[in-house]
């Protein structure tokens, strides 16, 4: 007795069906911005990475259509678009939530208590790493190094910066952007949806009121090199283990988020206010 290769869970390789089109109102559109983007470069396929971003923002995720129309509009092979499209982990290649939920798990952010949150914000939302939740609301994943260490641990948010969390404090985050509760970033533009930001990272002007004046200043840590460098001497501080109740040589100022868990360790220099840090040599 014989098995057909079906039955015995082997794929013939059959090729993929051509991607389907996108509607006809829907290419105008985005072949329209499309055309615009392409215009700001001398060589078009210089256009490809906020292309792709492009297509992000229309479906959220980096689809064979998305991939098609890239590839049509650049005149290059889809190949040479997936190439890129695979390469880059900002393009997601499948259906992902409103918001990325990132946390750092590199080493300073791990041993700051990274893993722990990441672990917390697993079993409280019933996810594994890069899953969704079932509401299409939160994508999970851990990310590398964001270049924030002096505010460990670090969660982002379709990018924008959750500074000294907990896992609680991250537990309140991702119920309440599940919820739709006001959410407020530590530092940078306001929240928006996944697809919002992948059309800012096209290079379309974000438009909502006050979100290009929104700015944060780096933190005490990421400013002692630059200090040194212009011949300037910091001043000492101790920082006392997390739990061990010791004073600290100067008060936490205020966290600006509304899920900033309040941590002594990356306290704000108050003498370098969130604003534009001025150019070395300056």
């Amino acid at each position: 007795m014989t098995t057909s290769s079906s039955e015995q869970g082997v794929s013939l390789g059959m090729p993929q069906l051509p991607a389907p089109a996108y509607p006809d109102d829907v290419r105008a559109r985005l072949e329209a911005d499309g055309r615009e983007i392409i215009a700001r470069y001398p060589d078009s396929r210089s256009a490809l990475l906020p292309l792709l971003h492009l297509v992000q923002a229309e479906e959220g995720h980096v689809t064979r259509t998305g991939q098609q129309f890239c590839a049509d509009l650049l005149e290059l092979t889809t190949a040479e678009v997936a190439a890129v499209a695979t390469f880059y982990s900002m393009y997601r290649r499948r259906p992902s939530g409103d918001y990325q939920v990132g946390v750092c798990t590199n080493t300073l952010c791990a041993v700051m208590g990274g893993d722990a949150i990441f672990e917390s914000l697993q079993e409280h939302l019933g996810v594994g790493n890069g899953e969704t939740t079932d509401d299409g609301k939160v994508t999970l994943e851990h990310i590398e190094c964001n270049a924030a260490c002096d505010f460990a641990p670090v969660v982002m948010v379709n990018w924008e910066f959750f500074d000294n969390q907990t896992p609680a404090s991250a537990r309140r985050l991702v119920d309440d952007l599940r919820t739709g509760a006001p959410v407020e970033p530590t530092r940078g533009a306001p929240m928006c949806t996944f697809k919002e930001t992948a059309r800012i990272l096209a290079g379309f002007p974000d438009e909502r009121p006050g979100a290009v004046e929104a700015s944060g200043g780096a933190g005490p840590a990421s400013l002692v090199g630059l200090r040194l460098a212009r011949g300037e001497t910091a001043p000492a501080r101790v920082v006392h283990p997390r739990g061990s109740g010791a004073p600290q040589d100067e008060p936490p100022t205020e966290h600006l988020s509304s899920h900033d868990a309040p941590q002594d360790t990356s306290a704000s220099d108050p003498a370098h206010p969130a604003g534009p840090v001025a150019e070395e040599g300056e």
